[in-house]
């Protein structure tokens, strides 16, 4: 097998299946079908997955365009291995409630956290106000 440099190294992994995770944190599966040479990717009969604690939910996306620049990790999936999961697949519905449930319970840890710094006389700027320098 000769070396690739960069992205040229991707095109033995085209027609197979991919997990994908995002910058923003999605998590995408589907089959790697082009790249290019800023590593923008598409992929087809795409699902983005949720996680939460132990179950999971495939919401169906079809084909997706990916930017390189947002790509954190690229893994090519053993379709031999893939069911072997402990995860438990629940519909659509059930993980985004859990997702909300889940995304609910950090604010409210965060707020919480946020109170008791500043009940002891400290004080963390916002995300939002920092420079971006």
């Amino acid at each position: 097998m000769n070396y690739m440099p960069g992205t040229a190294s991707l095109i033995e992994d085209i027609d197979k299946k991919h997990l994908v995770l995002l910058r923003d944190g999605r998590t995408l599966i589907g089959f790697l079908r082009s790249i290019d040479q800023f590593a923008n990717l598409v992929l087809h009969q795409t699902v983005e997955r949720i996680h939460v604690g132990r179950k999971y939910g495939d919401i169906p996306r079809g084909i997706f365009i990916v930017r390189g620049e947002n790509v954190v990790l690229l893994g090519e999936i053993d379709l031999e291995k893939e069911s072997d999961t402990v995860l438990q697949q629940v519909s659509i519905e059930e993980i985004l409630e859990e997702q909300r449930e889940e995304q609910q319970a950090k604010q409210e840890a965060e707020k919480l956290k946020l109170q008791a710094l500043k009940d002891r006389g400290l004080s963390i700027p916002r995300a939002d106000t920092l420079d971006e320098y």
